[in-house]
């Protein structure tokens, strides 16, 4: 066998050698590029519309005490946890923002004496906020809802309500808007605020 011919077959070893090695390290980035891919929780190219104010109402009270939880020892009802966070318009995550919750009990009344089923909060870095509390009752005119201020540091406030989906008075509560419906599992519903700074 000639030196040529030896080199030509040498060379076409190499070249295959090579091919198939391109081949499999492609694949493996391949496979693992498809198990790192996290999936978009939230759409936040073009940003989102601001969460919409409702009214304070009557049961408002100032100098909440400070926690997540407000399950407080003889407070009756069905337990929920609301966890989510609180944005820019530009899907930024709001750290350290106030929110200071307040509902009624599960019979339908508010506590206007103590600090039963109120409570304030912060976010964390990630703006996030998780709240303990019970499914509140209902009351002549208005369906189930939970109050709810929030406030970027150093901003003006954002005064709103939350409510619950599938509600048969949803439709007869003139309040109600489906803009500020809490996305619902079994024990566990979530809720993203979005404020529009000026």
């Amino acid at each position: 066998m000639n030196t040529n011919s030896l080199n030509s077959k040498m060379r076409r070893r190499l070249l295959l050698a090579g091919a198939a090695s391109v081949a499999s390290l492609y694949a493996a980035k391949s496979a693992m590029a498809a198990d790192n891919e996290l999936k978009p929780t939230r759409e936040c190219a073009d940003g989102h519309e601001a969460t919409p104010p409702q009214m304070e109402g009557p049961f408002f009270k100032r100098r909440s005490p400070e926690r997540t939880s407000l399950l407080d020892t003889g407070v009756q009802g069905t337990p929920i946890v609301i966890t989510g966070r609180v944005l820019s318009t530009l899907c930024q995550p709001v750290a350290g923002a106030l929110l200071d919750f307040w509902q009624c009990d599960a019979k339908g009344d508010y506590d206007n004496r103590g600090n039963t089923l109120r409570g304030h909060q912060f976010t964390d870095a990630q703006g996030r906020y998780r709240l303990e509390t019970v499914m509140p009752g209902i009351y002549p005119g208005r369906t189930r809802h939970i109050h709810v201020k929030v406030q970027a540091p150093n901003k003006p406030i954002l005064t709103t309500q939350l409510y619950f989906p599938n509600e048969p008075q949803n439709a007869q509560d003139g309040l109600f808007q489906p803009e500020l419906l809490i996305t619902l599992g079994k024990a566990e519903g979530r809720f993203d605020f979005v404020l529009k700074f000026a």
